[in-house]
């Protein structure tokens, strides 16, 4: 059995890089299909998601590897009534939304939470 990675990635994106390396560090790692990468966006970390993120930092970080993400087949986890999901205009990759009992049941099932 794979072992399950959850990044948890709560960081702002528009004034931090740490989004941007966690999507990178996520699709190198989904690549090598030893693991079973999971996405978990949460508050103004849902910002990458969205149509448009050239005033994000590290933007081509986004448009680079997101793509990646979205081969897996599975949606990226997004808070459920994020404020940031009325920004988005279209989503770059499918995501779900999930509340606090379901993110920590995936936490729970995780093997390993990167938190960026």
């Amino acid at each position: 059995m794979k072992p399950k990675v959850l990044v948890l990635i709560t960081s702002d994106p528009r004034t931090s890089g740490r989004p941007a390396e966690a999507i990178r560090i996520a699709a190198g790692v989904g690549t090598w299909k030893k693991a079973e990468v999971s996405v978990y966006l949460g508050g103004s970390a849902v910002a990458c998601l969205g149509e448009y993120v050239d005033e994000l930092v590290e933007e081509d970080n986004f448009t680079r590897y997101l793509p990646i993400v979205r081969e897996w087949g599975r949606p990226v986890w997004v808070e459920a009534g994020s404020g940031e999901l009325a920004e988005l205009g279209e989503a770059s990759v499918p995501f779900a939304e999930i509340g606090v009992p379901e993110l920590a049941e995936q936490i729970a099932q995780a093997t390993y939470v990167l938190r960026f």
